[in-house]
This record gives C-alpha cells, structure tokens and sequence, in this order.
C-alpha cells in the first residue's frame, strides 16, 4: 500500500547549474547573422523530450550544453579593427588635404603678387634707363651750351674791346683832324658861296638807313629764291658793312685828307 502511494506521489525533479570546472570561464559566441538556425532538427528534439522526460543530472547538463554548442557554430566575421584603422586614415587624408589646398592657395596668391611686382620692377627699370639716357643726353648739351656760352664770352669781350678802341679813335678823329678840315672846308664853301657840308651825324644817319634798306632788300630776295633761308649764327651789328661785301662810296677819311690837302 505505500508503495503504491509512492508510486502515485513521486518527488518533484531537482535542477542543478552547471558552472564548468573551476578556473574556467564560459565565453558567448556571436550569433551568426549571415546563416538561419536549422528550425527541423530542434522540433524533433522537442517532441522526444517531451515524450521521454527524465530528471536533469549532471550528464545530461553537460551533453545539453555540447549539443547547443554543436548546433550554434562560430563563425568569423570581418575584421573590424582594420576598418577602423582605414576609416581614421581617409579622416586624417582629407584633413591633411584641406590643409594643403590651403596653402597651394597662398602660395599660388604669392606667385601671382611676386609676378606683378617683378614686372614693376622691370617697368621702373626701363623707365630709369630712359631717364639715364635723357640726362645724360640733357648734360651733354648742357656742356655744349657752356662751351659756346664762354666762347660768346670771350668774343663779347673780345668785341667790346675793339668798340671801345673805335670809339676812342672816332672821338679823337672828331675833335682832332676833322674838327679842324670841317672848319675850313665850310669856310671856303662860304667864301665861295656854296651850301656848307651836312654834319657828320647826318651822314652816319644816312648810311645807316641805307644800310638797312640794302639788307632788307637782300633778305627778301634770299627768301623768295629759297623759301626757307637760315638766319646766321652771329649777326652782324648794325653800323658795319656785311662780310665779303665792299661798301659803297669813298672810305673814310679820304675826302678830309683831300681837303686838307687842298687847304695846305
């Protein structure tokens, strides 16, 4: 009898972990993503363990767990660590590459300012080298200008001396020698009832119109026979016969040495 209510009421089943041996650990493998789990083989496993059930030992936790294993392999997945490594390698590219079109930029900037001022540069230094050309042009005709004004100098001197000379020579024949023939030719004319002689003044007077009535006339025949005459250098001044030409009438002092003369 009481094994037959034994037999009726038997003991609930006891569950045991199952941690290993000690000193290991129990690792997880990743679920393989890229291959579906076998569905068949796991619903024919748990029809049988529902028709056979039997208390859980440590056998049979053990053989549970090689089976699960089994029936989850590991599978290798990419290697992340290297796509790391590239996707930090393209960032530092494109900084470093910002960072050298940066300074292609000035760079390029630089030429392009160093190009313009060169070429100032080269602008100045022609224009300098026509200015070295124009002064030394200028200096050279100053030098010129000096020359001939010294020379202009010395003949002015030159010139003014011998004026000088004539002046005194004229004022001496005046009050001298032509005082005295003047007088006695206008005496004589007197005595002889003939007008007196024009004074001396009124014969400069009249050479010196005749003079320049010549010259003009001679002027405008040059420049109407060659349309474009050059004016000479150095004129000659007024009151002397031009060069190369012999003036007209007697020379001076040969009427009053014949009066006087005559009067001796």
């Amino acid at each position: 009898m009481s094994q037959h209510i034994q037999h009726h009421h038997p003991q609930q089943p006891q569950y045991v972990h199952y941690t290993g041996p000690p000193g290991a650990q129990l690792t997880v493998a990743p679920q393989d993503t890229t291959r579906q789990p076998q569905p068949t083989r796991q619903s024919s496993q748990q029809p049988a363990q529902q028709q056979h059930p039997s208390p859980p030992t440590v056998g049979t936790s053990a053989a549970t767990a090689s089976s699960s294993a089994q029936a989850l392999p590991l599978v290798a997945t990419g290697d992340w660590t290297k796509d790391l490594v590239q996707l930090a390698k393209n960032a530092e590219l494109k900084k470093h590459a910002l960072t050298l079109q940066l300074h292609t930029a000035h760079v390029l900037s630089a030429h392009a300012t160093l190009d313009s001022k060169s070429k100032a540069v080269q602008d100045i230094r022609e224009q300098k080298n026509k200015l070295d050309s124009e002064r030394t042009r200028l200096l050279n005709a100053l030098r010129e200008i000096n020359e001939d004004r010294d020379k202009a100098d010395l003949m002015e001197v030159s010139l003014e001396k011998e004026c000088n000379d004539l002046r005194s020579k004229i004022t001496q024949l005046t009050d001298g020698e032509y005082a005295i023939a003047k007088r006695d030719v206008d005496r004589l004319r007197q005595e002889l009832g003939q007008l007196p002689l024009p004074s001396l003044q009124e014969q400069l007077e009249e050479k010196n119109t005749q003079y320049l009535n010549e010259r003009r006339l001679n002027g405008n025949e040059s420049q109407a026979s060659s349309g474009s005459a050059k004016r000479p250098a150095t004129e000659q001044p007024e009151g002397q016969p031009a060069t190369g030409k012999r003036p007209r009438g007697r020379p001076k002092g040969s009427k009053n040495k014949a009066k006087s003369t005559e009067a001796v």
